[in-house]
């Protein structure tokens, strides 16, 4: 049995199959491509801290061999076509996907099945991943403008599991063992926990009749849940490091993916930092020149989200670059944006949001991540009519209530003492 809506008659439907699996697909007739997406609420934040790590930790280990496939016969079952596999873990999701011709549709869907229910998490192998995450950690500490990402969600969520890295720390991932990987994979990898999309030249039936033959996860006897931040940190949080430039991030705690306020935090954060013509990127490195890289991004989860700005500089301009950013955050509470900053802010966003959906991989990420968060799924142009009706005064309340330097985290790597001296 099946129930069916139909979300838009020229494009996008939905099938909810009797095992509780969601089928989304959206159709794209100019391509001849298909991007599908198997999503699993089974991100690091589920995870206890003395594992932290072993939702990504498992992640990878699906490549690497079934009851049917060997590892090089994995890498080698979409390469051969043309197509691509790949998968990703972020704080609250992980998923598994596939890029192929649309005529191989029905391969991918069978290779995701394959190794999403019949991996068998070889020990072998699982020693050589762990040495392949641990040194993915390391390149991350070798990156300071990624691992001052971790930095501020840990000054930011405090003790809370959305504070923690997603690859884990390596004295976590040097202890995780494979008891563990199947004991998240048996709580989390679960009927109720999938949701499968699809972009591009896709017939929804025939995919669903796919999924249904295909996909026959367990259903779960008790959900493990993950309980939402409570408390925020605050201030000013900096450490030594062995590098050249300083690196500095400010944080804020926003509304979460499914909030109503989502298009006004984008519009914020489109105006503040993103992209050249911004407030931050025209006064701080254009007029003042007092910063190599400066941007703002925002990272939503589904109960909570980031309003982040990051500003890489040499140590003798940050005093400077640190006043100017207060500056350009306090003249939020100053008035209104102006009614020209307003249309183009919106257009930019606008523009960059059906740009970026030109693809049927970003598509299918967005069919998603939206019914993942909010319970359905918009299609594009009425997404795109949220932006209309925001007004100055609209921003202007928003930022005044959310951009308070005294809410803010602040964290920073600095040179190691005495390096530049």
């Amino acid at each position: 049995m099946k129930t069916e809506v139909t979300i838009s008659p020229e494009s996008i439907q939905h099938t909810r199959l009797e095992n509780g699996i969601d089928v989304i697909t959206e159709y794209m007739p100019a391509v001849r491509s298909v991007s599908i997406g198997v999503w699993l609420k089974a991100g690091s934040r589920y995870e206890a801290p003395a594992v932290n790590g072993v939702a990504h930790f498992l992640e990878h280990m699906m490549f690497k061999g079934t009851e049917r496939r060997t590892p090089l016969q994995i890498a080698r079952s979409l390469e051969s076509l043309g197509g691509h596999l790949n998968a990703f873990t972020s704080k609250d999701l992980t998923c598994y996907y596939a890029e192929v011709l649309d005529e191989h549709l029905k391969h991918a869907v069978d290779i995701l099945a394959d190794i999403l229910l019949h991996s068998t998490f070889p020990e072998r192998e699982m020693e050589k991943e762990r040495s392949v995450i641990l040194d993915e950690i390391q390149s991350v500490e070798d990156t300071p403008e990624e691992a001052i990402q971790d930095y501020l969600a840990l000054q930011l969520f405090l003790d809370h599991p959305l504070g923690r890295p997603i690859l884990g720390k390596s004295e976590t991932v040097s202890h995780v063992s494979r008891d563990d990987l199947i004991q998240f994979y048996r709580n989390h990898y679960v009927q109720e926990n999938v949701i499968i999309a699809a972009a591009g030249n896709v017939a929804h039936e025939e995919l669903v009749d796919m999924v249904a033959t295909y996909f026959q996860f367990p259903k779960s006897l008790s959900l493990p849940q993950s309980s939402s931040p409570t408390r925020f940190g605050q201030g000013v949080h900096w450490t030594y490091r062995p590098i050249n430039q300083a690196h500095l991030m400010m944080g804020f705690a926003a509304p979460s993916y499914g909030s109503p306020e989502k298009p006004v935090l984008y519009m914020l954060n489109t105006l503040l930092g993103g992209g050249m013509s911004s407030r931050l990127f025209q006064n701080i490195r254009e007029k003042h020149g007092v910063a190599y890289s400066i941007y703002s991004f925002t990272e939503l989860y589904a109960d909570v989200g980031i309003l982040g700005i990051y500003l890489g500089t040499d140590m003798r301009n940050l005093q400077k670059a640190r006043q100017l950013l207060d500056k350009e955050i306090q003249r939020f509470a100053n008035g209104p944006i102006s009614r020209t900053e307003l249309e183009q802010t919106r257009n930019q966003i606008k523009g960059g949001l059906v740009l970026s959906l030109e693809s049927a991989a970003r598509r299918m990420s967005w069919l998603a991540r939206q019914f993942i968060y909010t319970g359905k799924v918009e299609p594009l142009d009425a997404a795109l009519k949220h932006f209309d009706t925001i007004t100055q005064e609209t921003i202007w309340e928003f930022a005044r209530n959310l951009l308070k330097l005294e809410h803010a985290v602040t964290v920073g790597f600095l040179p190691e003492k005495g390096q530049d001296d």
